[in-house]
């Protein structure tokens, strides 16, 4: 390891370098802004801690690594000894990318960033474009989502550490696979936290569902903002990461001259210049605001814009959901009509500045019409929407292989970034439920608790029955029941349903109409209940119509275009091994004849 190490303690009078390896402490020096840096710089591979005033050993804020976990030391890492193969790789912007998201630790039955690499060939092959890894930051315990990391710099030692990482980065670009990493600024988890003890990483003066918010514009707010950053330009240059997905940005309270947000775009877009590859910054947000896309140097009604390149549009994932599903409870109230779905795939926000009936209040903005529908990212499934269930049970609990492909079409062959959530592209029915391993008995039991509470806060109840069993989410049972089963992908339905999503995502590919995120080029329309989306080419004339019958039994529905010029390039009937539909002229158009749910997709 290059250089002495530094650490910000501002509050304390001494700070002592702990070195486990030979139970030695030596004295940090004290440099200028509250900074401490070592008396000699350590080799790669060391181990060593941080003691404040002469209080117990506290693994480094920023400690690249964490061997034995969040409460022991930190060890050095030497970020150059990955001889790197990816020269050639030019990188990939995240709009438009087809995404597909996976939790490190239930995508294999290893759960290591290793075993990942087998899969990347399958991910290569369904054409996939980036890869989006769920949180792999170091967090307590052995297994969990991620999103209670606390070690924020270290990569999580069960799966494989942050040599692992490189070397998955690494083998994703060999295959023309982008990597996003998935990382979480607006809390840290409850166990292994000790940023407080170091400095005033948190203020009371804003609250946020976790409880005290990140500093980002209180005393000593400066070098908590350098914390994010910095951090996230490290992924990007000693990882080679080409996206970063910001977890829940509406908790990063900031009530400074200038977001923090906007400030880490600049920063990456400065390092995207100097590197000269795209880097892409990723916004989960609740707020159906599209300041968070504006750039920088432009306003949204007003406000300066955050510069985010693409952001979640949770509305069209619940506007599929509850069309297909019938499920009206708890967010999904104002949701589950056609003309709903019709909505979300012309305007994004179905809440942009009307009435929530889940909040109890006017929510959202409207989206500009001349902005880029790349810059919304959609899904029919994520971690947070089949895992947050009382279940963790994906759509394929309820729902007809039909009605799967109708999802799977709206979510490719729209005008959005689309985004997978890993297994969905056989239909896997394995759950993905809501897991933890808190060492500490306490807070394990508070979590289990909690989640069993929770079962009344949707209307799940209603759903599943009252006498259901939500699992404990302590339970290794519960991540074990996690796991992807990939014997699925090969059995019959798995295979036909794979099939599917190829065909989908090869027309993306294909067809400059799907892949165009121009509004002005998107129709969507409703008849009888069915679903017609029209997607146009900018130039060249092309064109395709995307038939969606939702409902059970035989429908038909007109389309507006020349029979001879037109032909089915994807029938779900024929591609699942159901009935195929029937398309006929009539009067000059075309009449589509399908047996619902399903789709077909006109050229």
């Amino acid at each position: 390891m290059s250089g002495d190490l530094r650490v910000w303690a501002p509050s304390a009078s001494r700070v002592d370098l702990v070195l486990p390896a030979n139970g030695t402490t030596e004295a940090m020096v004290a440099d200028d802004g509250g900074w401490w840096r070592s008396p000699r710089p350590l080799l790669a591979g060391t181990d060593y801690a941080f003691s404040l005033d002469g209080g117990p050993s506290r693994p480094d804020p920023r400690s690249p690594w964490q061997p034995v976990g969040v409460h022991g030391p930190s060890r050095t890492f030497d970020v150059g000894a990955h001889t790197w193969a990816d020269g050639g790789w030019a990188g990939r912007d995240a709009l438009g990318a087809v995404t597909y998201e996976l939790h490190m630790g239930t995508f294999t039955p290893e759960g290591t960033l290793d075993a990942a690499v087998g899969r990347l060939d399958h991910l290569a092959d369904l054409g996939v474009e980036m890869i989006e890894l769920m949180p792999v930051a170091a967090f307590g315990g052995h297994h969990g989502w991620g999103y209670d990391g606390v070690a924020l710099w270290a990569v999580h030692e069960p799966y494989g550490g942050p040599a692992a990482l490189q070397r998955f980065v690494d083998a994703a670009h060999a295959r023309g696979l982008a990597v996003c990493l998935d990382v979480v600024d607006n809390h840290l988890g409850p166990s292994g936290n000790y940023l407080a003890e170091f400095g005033p990483y948190f203020t009371d003066e804003h609250q946020t569902p976790w409880g005290s918010a990140v500093n980002l514009d209180g005393d000593g707010s400066a070098e908590v903002r350098a914390f994010v950053i910095e951090k996230a330009l490290r992924w990007f240059r000693d990882f080679h990461v080409d996206a970063l997905r910001l977890d829940a940005v509406h908790a990063l309270v900031d009530d400074s001259p200038r977001h923090v947000l906007a400030d880490l775009s600049d920063a990456v877009a400065v390092l995207a210049a100097d590197l000269g590859r795209p880097l892409s910054l990723v916004a989960e947000s609740d707020a159906n605001d599209p300041r968070t896309v504006t750039p920088t140097g432009s306003q949204f009604e007003g406000r300066a814009g955050y510069g985010m390149t693409a952001q979640w549009a949770d509305d069209v994932h619940h506007a599929l959901h509850t069309l297909l599903t019938g499920e009206r409870q708890g967010y999904y109230a104002d949701f589950g009509t056609p003309e709903t779905l019709a909505k979300a795939l012309t305007d994004v926000f179905v809440h942009d500045g009307g009435w929530s009936t889940f909040r109890g209040k006017n929510w959202g903005a409207p989206v500009p019409p001349d902005m880029d529908r790349r810059r919304f990212v959609v899904c029919s499934q994520n971690h947070d929407q089949v895992g947050n269930r009382a279940l963790g049970d994906r759509p394929s609990r309820v729902l007809s292989p039909g009605a799967l492909a109708v999802s799977a079409a709206v979510v490719l062959l729209g005008p959005f970034t689309p985004m997978l959530f890993m297994g969905e592209e056989w239909g896997a029915t394995t759950p993905f439920q809501y897991f933890s391993d808190h060492e500490e008995p306490e807070l394990g039991a508070a979590i289990s608790r909690g989640r069993a509470a929770e079962f009344g806060g949707h209307g799940w109840a209603e759903l599943y029955g009252a006498d259901v069993v939500v699992p404990d989410p302590q339970a290794v049972s519960t991540f074990e029941a996690s796991r992807l089963d990939w014997g699925e992908a090969a059995s019959e339905g798995g295979a036909r349903m794979l099939e599917l999503y190829r065909g989908l995502v090869g027309l993306r590919r294909s067809e400059a109409a799907v892949a165009s995120g121009d509004r002005g080029l998107t129709s969507v329309r409703v008849q009888d209940g069915v679903v017609v989306m029209t997607r146009l080419a900018a130039e060249g004339g092309g064109r395709v119509d995307v038939v969606l019958a939702v409902e059970e039994g035989f429908v038909s529905v007109v389309v507006e275009r020349d029979l001879r010029a037109a032909s089915v390039v994807l029938d779900s009937g024929a591609a699942l091994g159901g009935e195929a539909a029937v398309v006929e002229s009539r009067d000059g158009a075309v009449a589509v004849t399908v047996r619902g749910p399903g789709v077909v997709v006109l050229r």
